[in-house]
This record gives structure tokens, sequence and C-alpha cells, in this order.
């Protein structure tokens, strides 16, 4: 099986280092990493992976405004939301503007994984 490659984009490095040892740990290959919506975009440009896991609060351009340049770009892209705050508004803003799914932080392997899976089939 081709390990499917994953873009990593969360504006804490700490947060982009934990995601990047789950996804690698559960066989996925994460081909880069950014910092914040406007790096997710170009990232995605560039390098088209398969996935790309999204923090929402980010400096620059949030990950909402980075998911509709994405889809812009690329109506095929699938991506995961990640955030720590459970508004539901950014939720539904997220799952409107075309996210796969929405993971909550503190992110939980399983949950993550599992997103992840769905978001690929």
């Amino acid at each position: 099986m081709v390990k499917a490659k994953i873009l990593v984009v969360d504006d804490a490095a700490f947060m982009r280092m934990v995601l990047r040892e789950m996804l690698v740990s559960d066989g996925f290959e994460v081909v880069a990493e950014g910092g914040n919506g406007a790096e997710a975009v170009q990232l995605y440009k560039q390098l088209k992976p398969d996935l790309v896991t999204m923090d929402i609060t980010m400096p620059e351009m949030d990950g909402i405004a980075a998911l509709i340049e994405i889809k812009k770009f690329d109506p095929q892209a699938r991506v995961v939301m990640c955030s720590a705050m459970g508004q539901k508004g950014l939720v539904i803003d997220a799952i409107k503007a075309g996210a796969s799914d929405f993971v909550v932080k503190p992110l939980q392997k399983e949950r993550v994984c599992e997103a992840i899976g769905k978001a690929l089939r």
C-alpha cells in the first residue's frame, strides 16, 4: 500500500511535532509542515499532498481561509481541521468550506488517524 502524503499545518511547532509523530507511527508520510494558512496554501500547490491537517486559529491567514483557497485550487482536496476550540460556529464554517472532518485538541491518536483514514477513503 502506498503511504498517504500529508501536510501538517499548525502555528505551534509542538503541535506539528505531536501530529507528525502520530501520523508517522501510523504509517503515513508527512511531506511538509506549515506554520500558518498562507504557508499551507503555498505548500499545497507545490506538493499536492493526499491530505492536509489544518489548525483553525493561526496568524497571517487562518485555517478556514486557507481551506477555502486550497479548495479553489483543488476542489478534490482533503483537509482535516484540528482546533482546540470546540466552537460550534467554527466547526460549521469549516465543514461548509469543505473540510473532510474535524478533530478537537488535545489530539487523540485514534481519533486523528480515524478522521484521516475516513477522509482518504
